[in-house]
């Protein structure tokens, strides 16, 4: 496996898919039950199938991390990021391969906007690529926040993705404090949407989330 850095008794590598059994366990407790548009959801969106089989194409990239507590005796995974190389589309295809059902409906609404950061936000045309560096998810236990292991973890996905040859790194962030965490390491944020204004054909709010997540953002820096 391929070893990152060690600090403090945290050791960061690159997530291998002998990792994807604890890693899906770690996602559930530490990430879906906090990102705000998972939390809102009615659905179980960390159980939708389309959800999972995306986060399992994206780890076998190879270019996530995982942040290991080697004080423990079981080396348990403490933090994890999740990326991907992004190309102009990606969200929609996505959208095309998925179920058009009432099942996955929140699962849907949640990628079409995603799609819609991307073409309105544009980095492809903004940065001049083709290709991006997703920076899909992080999370880190919730008994470990505070040290400094999410900014550690984002800071070494830029630098690999530097070390890949991409030339930016983008992420949506859905929450706040994801935002302002990433700001704080050099992101712009580049474009951003009010829940409030993201509406269903019938005029209503789609995604009605508690303060301080007020608005989704993208972000983005140069590698």
């Amino acid at each position: 496996m391929k070893h990152f850095d060690t600090k403090d008794g945290i050791h960061i590598r690159f997530m291998d898919m002998v990792d994807y059994e604890q890693v899906k366990i770690f996602l559930r407790n530490h990430y879906y039950n906090a990102e705000p548009l998972a939390a809102s959801s009615d659905e179980e969106l960390r159980e939708v199938k389309a959800e999972v089989q995306s986060v399992l194409k994206y780890i076998k990239q190879g270019i996530s991390l995982v942040a290991i507590d080697e004080t423990d005796s079981e080396e348990r995974i403490v933090g994890c990021t999740v990326a991907a190389t992004m190309h102009a589309g990606d969200y929609l295809r996505r959208l095309k391969e998925s179920p058009d059902d009432a099942e996955h409906s929140d699962w849907r609404s949640t990628i079409e906007l995603f799609d819609k950061v991307i073409a309105e936000g544009n980095p492809f045309e903004r940065y001049g690529v083709n290709k991006l560096l997703l920076f899909d998810m992080i999370a880190v236990d919730a008994r470990m926040r505070g040290k400094g292991i999410g900014a550690r973890l984002a800071t070494a996905q830029m630098e690999l993705g530097r070390k890949q040859g991409f030339e930016v790194m983008v992420a949506i962030c859905t929450s706040f404090y994801s935002a302002r965490q990433l700001s704080g390491l050099g992101m712009e944020c580049i474009y951003e949407l009010a829940y409030a204004d993201y509406l269903d054909a019938n005029g209503s709010v789609l995604f009605e989330l508690p303060a301080p997540h007020t608005h989704i953002r993208l972000l983005s820096i140069g590698l």
